[in-house]
This record gives C-alpha cells, sequence and structure tokens, in this order.
C-alpha cells in the first residue's frame, strides 16, 4: 500500500520511512534526551513536579520546540511525572519530593515536525535497594528489546525479551499500556506491547519508527487510572519504573534517537 502523502504502509498500517527521515527523527530525540539530561540537578528532596515541569517547558520554548503534551486531549503540562507507585502519566503538581522518591520523567517535543519521545527514571536523594533493582532491571529489558530490532524479527520477539528478562528478576509487566509507532505523528500504529510470544506479530522492516517503553513493577501487573483520568497507579501500590528510548528499524538492527549526551540515561550516570 503506498499513500502519496506518507509513503509506503505496511498492511499492518505501519509507515515505512525514508533514509533521510532518520535525520528528522534525529533532530527531535536528542533535544528531547538533552531536556533530561538537564534538568537531573532538579530532582531532589523538597523539589515539585510542577516546578520541573515548568523548568522543562521553558528549556522547549528556549530551543524553538514546541511541546506535543501540552493541549494533548486537554493535558496542560510539558511532560508526565510518575512519582514511585505512579506507573505513568502522573500529572505534574504542588507535592513535594521526599528522599529516596523514584520518578519517571516523560518529555515529547516536536522539531521541525518531528516527534522526539523519551522517558527515563530519576532518584531524589538516596536510592533504596529495592528500587535499585526495580530501576535497574526495567532499564535493561528496555534494552533486550532494542537488542531485538532488527529486520525478519517481530515486534513479538521483543514484548517477548522485555517479559522473559523482568519476571526471571520476580517482576511483572504492565499490560495496559505500550510503545507506538510515531514520526510526524504523536502516535500511530503499531503498538508495541512489552510481553508476547517469540514470532508473533508484525514483521520488522526497514523504516519503522516507534517507541519501546516498558513499565515494570516490583509487585503485580495490574493497573487502574485514579479520577483524574490521566495518573495511572499500581493497583497494590507497588513501586514501578519505565524507560522509554524512540528508535528506528535499519538494515542490521535499532538506531536509537533519544540517545543521553551526556550518557545520564540511567539514573546512576551509566548509559
Amino acid at each position: 500500500m503506498y499513500d502519496q502523502h506518507r509513503g509506503r504502509v505496511t498492511r499492518d498500517g505501519i509507515r515505512i520511512h525514508e533514509d533521510a527521515d532518520f535525520a528528522g527523527m534525529h533532530a527531535a530525540g536528542a533535544l528531547a534526551a538533552r531536556i533530561l539530561d538537564d534538568i537531573a540537578p532538579l530532582v531532589v528532596p523538597g523539589q515539585s513536579t510542577r516546578a520541573i515541569d515548568a523548568a522543562i517547558e521553558e528549556m522547549v520554548n528556549a530551543a524553538g520546540a514546541k511541546s506535543a503534551t501540552i493541549g494533548y486531549k486537554g493535558y496542560k503540562h510539558a511532560s508526565c511525572i510518575s512519582v514511585n507507585h505512579v506507573v505513568c502519566h502522573g500529572i505534574p503538581g504542588d507535592k513535594l519530593l521526599k528522599d529516596g522518591d523514584i520518578a519517571n520523567i516523560d518529555v515529547t517535543v516536536i522539531v521541525d515536525g518531528w516527534f522526539g519521545d523519551t522517558s527515563r527514571m530519576y532518584v531524589a536523594g538516596k536510592l533504596s535497594r529495592k528500587a535499585e533493582r526495580l530501576i535497574q532491571t526495567t532499564h535493561d529489558a528496555l534494552m533486550k528489546g532494542i537488542e531485538a530490532v532488527k529486520p525478519g524479527n517481530t515486534f513479538g520477539d521483543i514484548g517477548h525479551a522485555i517479559q522473559a528478562y523482568a519476571e526471571a528478576h520476580r517482576m511483572s509487566i504492565v499490560r495496559d499500556f505500550c510503545g507506538h509507532g510515531l514520526g510526524r505523528v504523536f502516535h500511530a500504529p503499531p503498538n508495541v506491547l512489552h510481553y508476547g510470544r517469540a514470532g508473533a506479530g508484525a514483521v520488522l522492516e526497514e523504516g519503522m519508527f516507534f517507541t519501546i517503553e516498558p513499565m515494570v513493577n516490583l509487585g503485580r501487573p495490574e493497573t487502574k487510572v485514579l479520577a483524574d483520568d490521566w495518573t495511572a497507579v499500581t493497583r497494590d501500590k507497588s513501586l514501578s519504573a519505565q524507560f522509554e528510548h524512540s528508535v528506528g528499524v535499519t538494515a542490521t538492527g535499532a538506531e536509537i534517537f533519544t540517545l543521553s549526551p551526556g550518557g545520564l540515561f540511567h539514573p546512576t550516570y551509566t548509559s
């Protein structure tokens, strides 16, 4: 199938991008990653998530870019900040971070029409041993998923790699949320599940762009969405963590668009 405005689209509705499109994704991804580097010093005990979000919005504007989340389905903030048992889509507010809190900060920017989407974990103050295990497992599960990205593999291979790794460490994969296609749009096919059966699902092709963003819980996988219609939390109040990269499929594997310029993707400052 061919869309004259978008190029080739697979029978699963997945856009196949041209070689030149990778540059646009790199520019958008690099800005999002740099912003997440620059806010790291702000994630400290006594800081409000609202203040962190305000700093993010200022950085987006200073770069001449746009926030993809401000105005998206009525959302009013330049980031989602999910603390402790919040799985995703945490709304920035006035509550202050406490010593030992962990937080996922998710930023999406638009640069020359291209969307850069990434999130990572931060620690306010001293990191507890159980939180450290969760963060490390989640980070490594994401990287296992990215290792499975290459032409001829399937989206099921990605999900299976992530699920197998997390469950081997006695943690659970959230099934209520998933990664997604992106490019010149925020969300597009495919849905990128973080669990699944090897060999299942659509076949990966060079030129596909999508996010991989596993959410891993220390307890059970079930979540619920609060009355604000955004904030998702673990039902059992267990800690949750998430890491997200935007990637493109190349002839030999995956190209990560959202690498940290300063090597700060992991909160212990190892990329």
